[in-house]
């Protein structure tokens, strides 16, 4: 079993000052760590029952994608607003300094799939809530969520958790 810790790159200083960004392009540049990335993700939600998987934009797309074939089931993605065509659902959520929207096909998810909810990194988990809230509002039922980088001490996880989500997490980092 690799070490994908070691294969995740940090960078200080970036987008801001003060902000130690992980950086997970060295992770799938890395063949062996980019498959065992996605085969634990996989190995972790086999026999639960998993329709679909839903992927955030954009790192979510790389990892979920990956997750779904490891699976045999079908990809969703969650993208920003105005990205996909037909009609969508979408779903507001908060940052610093505003509100966005993410969106889902509207025809894709009903109360017979079960969605498991992918993306590289949780953090203070914003995005992941709203796309919880999106996909349950389909009818979906959302109970897990994998995560390449949990930034354990800044509660994104803990809040999936009292939303009734398992998470799964390979690599286990402190935020800044």
């Amino acid at each position: 079993m690799l070490d994908l810790k070691s294969l995740i790159r940090s960078i200080p200083d970036y987008p801001k000052p003060g902000i130690l960004f992980r950086d997970i392009t060295t992770l799938i540049e890395h063949p062996q760590g980019f498959r065992e990335s996605v085969e634990r993700l996989a190995a972790a939600h086999r026999d639960r029952g998993i329709t679909h998987v839903a992927g955030i934009e954009a790192r979510g797309f790389i990892f979920g994608a990956g997750v779904a074939i490891a699976l045999g089931v079908g990809f969703v993605p969650i993208r920003k607003r105005g990205k996909l065509p037909g009609a969508t659902i979408g779903q507001n959520y908060t940052l610093e300094y505003g509100v966005d929207t993410i969106e889902i096909h509207a025809d894709v998810l009903n109360g017979a799939h079960k969605v498991l909810l992918i993306d590289d990194l949780i953090a203070t988990g914003g995005t992941a809530l709203a796309a919880v809230g999106l996909l349950r509002r389909t009818g979906a039922v959302v109970e897990h969520a994998g995560f390449v980088i949990d930034l354990f001490d800044l509660g994104g996880a803990d809040k999936l958790r009292a939303l009734g989500v398992a998470i799964e997490s390979l690599v286990p980092f402190p935020g800044h």
